[in-house]
């Protein structure tokens, strides 16, 4: 019998060593994540953070950093609940797959056969329509078109907005593009009460979140009671940060009005990473088949240039499956999807071939932070060399910043200032309609003209004249974006129509004032 040697023995123990901390690091979260999100909260001026990670099925993470709200030192914690925005997508489609399971719907049934009324602008397009179609933006519509109904909060219903589909021009041809939009996962979320007679937003509660144990998240912020625990929505309004109003989005619920916490998503990620089974028990949440349909490229997407300092970021692909973007990083495909309401954004991240998860949740509109935190979680679970990923995000972000004041500064360098409105400011004055939106008035008010959209109660707005027939909306919520708005006349000198554009570069698509056109309502 061969002997042993010593030497041997050291080699082997060695090895063993060396194969448990491999298997640590590919397993443990970075060992500088804490200092890591502590600047991330200082270079972009984030007051919280709450990051969860999920490898090979368990939890490793699930942490709350900063505070809930400035000014006040509450810390946030694992159980600190944010607006997660269009993350909310993929509940949207899990909740449908889980209907696609039981034999109550297809997704390539066409969606006015299990939605009564429903109706787009193109009739072919009602015709064709499926609930696929729904859920992978390719519908012909523009980006964020119609948007302005219901953010910023308007006092539209789900089945008023559903119905006013029927009004909005398409910007390309079906199927022929990609184009985000969300009033059409809202439409989608509207099957489930059409199919089963319960709600989106119990059947959310009922068919998830229950059997998911995610006791801390809920489809409203109406449900906050004060001394809950929960994150305060930020925005930096007029070049500094403040704490803003929770905006109401239960009219556009299923494309994103879901808040929850790390502790929760990271059950969530658990069971996406699990294909829709379970972890602590038998049962699934939805089959593996619906799994890997939900996570199949379905409307591809262009691949474009990345700045320098993301170089490295720019994917071999990149498509929009059913409520998840796909694309790679570094030879692994990523399966993720971010989301942004007023005063927060997130991401969600799946590696499927790593048994991989991150979820990052923020209260201010600053997605550098979660996106510097994202990378170098990944690249830590890759084995990658470090990169200062929040050097390089904020750079990015200065320089668009820049470029868009320049624009903006230019623009106000090359306008017409000594030029004088077309007619007196009284006969630019009164009621006037979109075809999908519906009313907007204007209106004479101590000598100025005032703007209103009248289903939207905070958007109230000075005009301001800026030249020729052109104003610019001062809106007094300073949390909405600025806007053009300019009359074209008649050959008799009245108002023909009025059309309007936001005044920055850097303004949220959701503010699709662009796809407006305003027509003088009749006089009874």
């Amino acid at each position: 019998m061969k002997r042993t040697s010593p030497a041997q023995i050291f080699l082997l123990v060695v090895i063993v060593l060396l194969r448990a901390a491999v298997a640590c690091a590919q397993t443990t979260p970075p060992a500088d994540l804490d200092a890591y999100v502590a600047a991330a909260l200082k270079t972009f001026d984030v007051p919280g953070i709450a990051v969860a990670i999920v490898k090979d099925g368990k939890v490793v993470l699930a942490k709350g950093y900063g505070v809930r709200k400035m000014g006040d030192s509450t810390p946030v914690d694992e159980f600190t609940s944010f607006a997660i925005g269009s993350n909310t997508k993929a509940f949207t489609t899990a909740a449908l797959a889980t209907l696609v399971d039981e034999g109550k719907l297809a997704w390539d049934d066409p969606v006015y056969q299990r939605l009564p009324g429903f109706v787009m602008y193109d009739p072919y397009v009602s015709h064709e329509m499926t609930i696929r179609d729904l859920l992978t933006h390719r519908s012909g519509m523009g980006l964020g078109e119609g948007d302005l109904l219901f953010w910023p909060q308007s006092t539209y219903t789900r089945d008023e907005i559903v119905y006013k589909l029927r009004f909005m021009k398409p910007a390309s041809s079906f199927r022929s593009k990609f184009a985000y939009d969300n009033l059409l996962y809202m439409t989608a979320g509207q099957i489930i009460p059409a199919v089963t007679g319960v709600s989106w937003d119990d059947y959310i509660r009922q068919h998830i979140f229950v059997p998911l144990g995610m006791t801390h998240s809920n489809v409203t912020n109406a449900a906050y009671k004060t001394g809950d625990d929960y994150a305060f929505p930020h925005s930096r309004v007029d070049d500094k940060l403040q704490v803003i109003h929770f905006g109401a989005l239960e009219n556009v619920g299923p494309a994103g009005s879901i808040n929850s916490c790390a502790a929760d998503m990271a059950k969530w990620v658990q069971v996406q990473l699990n294909r829709g089974k379970f972890v602590d028990r038998d049962g699934r949440l939805f089959s593996e088949t619906r799994s890997q349909e939900m996570w199949t490229a379905q409307t591809i997407l262009p691949i474009g240039n990345r700045p320098p300092p993301l170089a490295a970021l720019k994917a071999h692909f990149s498509d929009y499956a059913l409520g998840w973007f796909l694309r790679d990083y570094h030879g692994r495909e990523l399966v993720g999807h971010t989301g942004g309401v007023g005063g927060f954004v997130s991401q969600v991240m799946l590696v499927p071939e790593e048994n991989l998860g991150v979820v990052v949740l923020t209260n201010a509109e600053e997605s550098g932070a979660f996106l510097s935190i994202l990378y170098h979680v990944l690249d830590h679970y890759f084995s990658l060399p470090p990169t200062d990923w929040s050097a390089n995000f904020k750079a990015v972000r200065d320089t668009q910043e820049k470029d868009a004041a320049e624009a903006m500064k230019q623009a106000e360098g090359a306008r017409a200032s000594g030029s004088k409105p077309s007619l007196p400011l009284a006969k630019y004055a009164g009621v006037y309609n979109d075809a999908w939106y519906g009313p907007i008035t204007i209106r004479l008010e101590n000598g100025s003209l005032v703007m209103s959209f009248d289903h939207t109660p905070s958007m109230i707005g000075d005009l301001q004249h800026w030249q020729y027939d052109t104003f610019k909306a001062h809106w007094r919520d300073r949390t909405i974006e600025d806007a053009f708005v300019t009359f074209s006349l008649k050959a008799d000198g009245g108002i023909e129509s009025a059309k309007m554009a936001a005044v920055s570069p850097l303004a949220d698509f959701s503010f699709d004032y662009q796809d407006l056109l305003l027509k003088p309502a009749e006089k009874k």
